[in-house]
């Protein structure tokens, strides 16, 4: 016989997690919210006491008039093309370019339906019904008698006790209703820049900007059978002074039942059992506190050797035997003068972004290999540490985490700038806070917990709250927020804090995107005197955010429940201006440049001392907000072509080599001087080399050394040695390359500096050298060579910037916004400028000195250096060209190559490598130009 059940469900982000409560306690959920009825179908029989629910079930929407539709669990009404069709178009207005575009979208309640049989032998026990993930709000009926509780976690599985509702060997009709609405609006912030409704909430766990507000059941759906004595909640607290595990037991025992509990450990490993164990007999009482002594030898869980073990927890009573494995690993996650330590020995966070980016569902998922491969990318580029930003993962997250040795940081889903405005919110993320804890306070990997992102408002609610999790569980280490731009908060961690996430502190910035823009290029910096005074551990926050060109390729990528019209919008309106062909192009020269930035801000990170760790926003791109594609890997985390794992491994690992040097341009009457460090969080190295080589911009090694054979200990700003090139051997521009190399391993890292000769002469010749643009037309009517440069101030365009695009031109837009240039690098106008193909360091000071010049129609033969457009503009832009006008030949660079040359090497040896060509038989312009074309440019 089978049974009907009904289940109500009330906003859309609800994975089910599976019931293995490995680290769970069973959720109490009050208040129904909508019932989904589905029709009657086969179940599948789970092995032992676990009965499946997925399959075929039947939905219908409160806007439907009862309508059934067939859909199947796990799974959403956007998989089922279930929904309200999506009526934004490609282009270039803010509707396309906020995030991905739905192509059915439905907010409201949704009813699913279907029948199943409770099997007869499950006679006096207790049945609980798991919805393993749900957005946002569920509600059950079984035989249209509604189910007392209702679930609302956003984060964690709903579970349902329907004991009193269920009839063994009877068939009976079970609906769900899922309603994704806007349950707790305190928990968002709202972006008033994008106007349609459904753009305005950015909180990750329920936004449309990463992952979308789905209505659905993802994760698992069953019915599990178990004694009316039976655990309840397992927390496993490893104490590595005490050389043994402390356990606290939460036992479901309303009737006060005697009971005989045990448990014992294995290792996963090797299947082999502790010696000790616990036995307690006829007990009583709900909770109790157990010790099991540590095996002779175990092994501490990190990132290096993820060992994990298993308790095995057996509660016998007259109601039968309730048995639960518990995973966990043997760590203890502490501060110590300011530091973050793991099992006693320093860790630095190499960390990134996770924002629920999904692009083919739309949703995060939920089986274990998905996860893993993602862990094992991230890895392969050098990282150990995971943000979800505004939202906690799933179940197989943490259980992949564990296994691999990835670090953790869970946030609650809250992104709000009037924190404790709304009691209603605040107190469901009080309840959220406590279900994560009990749901996956025992995993490993879970190092981190905050309350939100970049909150404001009532500080001491979130102190409190964060005093209150620490009491009930101290094997996390908590912040009240990650970050805040609150004035008389920022800028100084909390009473509460145990570590700090932030961009500046009170002394100054800690990441790059302050200062690369407006300091010359030094990497002998780090953030010392911004970290200086600081008693908890220091995590920079979100690094990076520089934007990278879109990929047209990745548009046949998207072949799920998202549309990319931001992308599509993107490569239409560069057709129609006759710029498509260059896309991949900007997609190589936005990457590259990125890449460099990147490494720069990780080095600085791993050169101050008293740093922590590092939170990158972010390897991947982040397609909402604006279309932010920040990523050196598109949105599925496959490569741009920008960078490979090796490479970015380099500087991005557990031992990195690292050099100080003052700047990246030096004249060949100057010795080259650098510092040699090693950033080393791997394991005390005995005996290690470091060798060093420099080579020409051919490969050959012009000299190569040692720092001698040295111990290093755990940690960073590890002094190696110095090196001394004295630069008088170059005599002509050359590229020179810095490599170390820790010998006998892969480790290793590179740079790039630039060596151009001084005293350089006068070499115009017959070229006339001019700032002024009648001076300039008459010279060329009468034939000359003219190399016009004029002052960046007196001309019309774009203000010269050297970092690219900062997040998203949409969601920022009042920013110069170009994304970097884009350079003929073959041109023989730079054959004494040696440069790549993209903006690098020598170029900070004459971007910084220049005038972008807006040069639509202007042919692209004539381009030597183009700056990139952002996105949204697609503008032909350049600031150097050459034509042909009147009767004579012109250079136009609109970049500062006139004043202060005894300082600016770069801008002499650019100016030096222009008339060398004019000067040369080969500078005979193709693309002729009338005198208003260049007269256009001038104010």
């Amino acid at each position: 016989m089978k049974n009907l059940l009904v289940i109500v469900f009330n906003s859309p982000q609800c994975l089910p997690e599976s019931l293995s409560r490995t680290s769970g306690r069973t959720l109490r959920l009050k208040k129904n919210i909508f019932v989904i009825v589905l029709g009657c179908l086969s179940v599948y029989a789970a092995p032992a006491q676990e009965l499946s629910l997925q399959g075929k079930w039947t939905v219908s929407l409160d806007s439907s008039n009862g309508v059934a539709h067939a859909i199947s669990l796990p799974g959403t009404l956007d998989d089922a093309g279930i929904g309200t069709k999506n009526t934004v178009q490609p282009g270039l207005d803010i509707a396309a370019l906020a995030h991905l575009a739905r192509k059915v979208e439905f907010i409201g309640k949704a009813f699913y339906t279907r029948a199943f049989t409770i099997p007869a032998n499950w006679q006096s026990k207790q049945v609980t019904l798991t919805l393993g993930r749900v957005l946002w709000k569920s509600t059950v009926w079984i035989d249209g008698k509604p189910v007392s509780e209702s679930g609302e976690s956003l984060v964690t599985a709903h579970q349902y006790d329907i004991t009193p509702y269920i009839t063994p060997g009877k068939k009976q009709t079970i609906t769900i209703c899922v309603d994704n609405a806007n349950i707790y609006p305190g928990i968002n912030v709202y972006a008033k820049q994008y106007p349609a409704k459904e753009s305005s909430e950015m909180a990750h766990a329920y936004t449309n900007h990463t992952q979308i507000k789905w209505n659905g059941i993802i994760g698992s759906i069953s019915l599990t059978a178990r004694p009316t004595v039976s655990l309840d909640n397992i927390r496993v607290l490893p104490n590595l002074q005490g050389k043994e595990l402390d356990i606290q037991y939460e036992v479901n025992n309303p009737a006060g039942t005697a009971f005989d509990i045990r448990s014992y450990v294995l290792d996963t490993k090797t299947g082999k059992r502790w010696p000790a164990g616990f036995t307690k007999t006829g007990q009583t009482s709900r909770e109790l506190m157990a010790s099991i002594p540590f095996a002779k030898e175990v092994v501490y869980w990190n990132e290096f050797s993820p060992q994990l073990y298993q308790l095995v927890t057996i509660v016998q009573s007259t109601s039968g035997r309730d048995t639960v494995k518990t995973s966990f690993g043997i760590r203890e996650f502490t501060t110590k003068t300011g530091d973050l330590y793991l099992n006693d020995n320093k860790i630095f966070i190499r960390g990134n972004l996770e924002c629920i980016i999904f692009p083919l569902k739309g949703y995060p998922p939920m089986q274990l290999p998905e996860w893993k491969a993602l862990f094992n990318t991230a890895k392969a580029y050098g990282l150990n540490s995971f943000r979800f930003h505004s939202w906690c993962p799933p179940a197989t997250a943490f259980k992949a985490a564990d296994e691999l040795g990835f670090y953790l940081q869970v946030e609650l889903p809250h992104w709000n700038l009037k924190v404790g405005g709304d009691t209603a919110s605040f107190h469901f993320l009080e309840r959220e806070a406590h279900r994560i804890l009990d749901m996956y306070g025992n995993h490993p990997s879970f190092l981190f917990f905050s309350m939100g992102n970049e909150l404001e408002g009532d500080f001491g609610k979130l102190n409190n709250l964060v005093a209150e999790l620490k009491k009930k569980d101290n094997r996390h280490l908590y912040s009240t927020t990650t970050f805040t731009f609150q004035k008389e908060i920022t800028g100084l961690p909390q009473p509460q804090d145990d570590y700090y996430v932030t961009q500046w502190t009170q002394k100054g910035w800690v990441r790059g995107q302050g200062v690369f823009n407006d300091e010359p290029p030094n990497f002998s910096k780090d953030y010392t005197g911004s970290t200086e005074g600081l008693e908890v551990p220091l995590i920079s926050h979100e690094i990076g955010q520089y934007s990278v060109f879109p990929d047209m390729n990745e548009i046949a990528k998207y072949k799920g429940n998202l549309v990319p019209q931001n992308f599509i919008g993107v490569r239409d309106d560069m057709a129609k201006k006759g710029l498509l062909h260059l896309a991949p192009a900007y997609l190589k020269a936005t990457g590259k440049f990125a890449t460099l930035l990147y490494k720069e801000e990780i080095e600085r990170a791993y050169k101050t001392k008293g740093f922590d760790g590092f939170q990158l926003l972010q390897l991947q791109d982040f397609p909402g907000q604006g279309t932010a594609l920040v990523g050196l890997l598109n949105a599925f985390w496959e490569s741009k072509g920008a960078v490979t794992a090796k490479e970015f491994h380099q500087y991005c690992s557990e031992l990195t080599p690292l050099l100080r040097f003052p700047k990246a341009v030096y004249t060949n009457e100057e010795t080259f001087k650098a510092g040699m460090e090693l950033a080393n969080f791997y394991k005390p190295l005995n005996k290690a080399e470091l060798l060093w080589k420099i080579s020409d911009g051919q490969g050959k090694v012009l000299k190569a050394g040692t720092a001698g054979v040295k111990d290093y200990p755990v940690g960073n700003c590890l002094a190696a040695g110095e090196i001394n090139f004295d630069l008088q051997r170059i005599t002509a521009a050359t590229r020179l390359t810095i490599e170390l190399t820790v010998k006998g391993t892969p480790y290793r890292n590179a740079w790039n500096v630039w060596v151009y000769p001084a005293g350089l002469k006068d070499n115009s010749k017959e070229v006339m050298v001019t700032a002024s643009v009648q001076e300039a037309l008459q010279a060329l009517e009468n034939g000359r060579k003219v190399l016009l440069c004029p002052l960046p101030d007196t001309l019309h365009g774009i203000k010269g910037k050297f970092v690219p695009v900062f997040w998203s031109p949409v969601h920022f837009p009042n920013q110069p916004g170009t994304m970097g240039l884009l350079i003929n690098n073959n041109h023989k106008a730079l054959a004494g400028f040696p440069t790549a193909d993209h903006s690098d360091w020598q170029w900070w000071d004459l971007t910084i000195r220049s005038k972008t010049l807006v040069a639509d129609g202007l042919p692209e033969q004539a381009i030597i250096v183009r700056v990139i457009d952002n996105f949204v503009r697609n503008q032909n832009l350049t600031n150097l060209f050459e034509a042909k006008v009147g009767k004579g030949s012109l250079v136009f660079c609109s970049m500062d190559i006139t004043t202060g040359l005894d300082n600016r090497p770069g801008a002499r040896q650019l100016r030096y490598s222009l008339l060398q060509y004019m000067n040369n038989p080969a500078f005979k312009p193709s693309v002729v130009l009338q005198p208003v074309d260049v007269q256009k440019y001038f104010k």
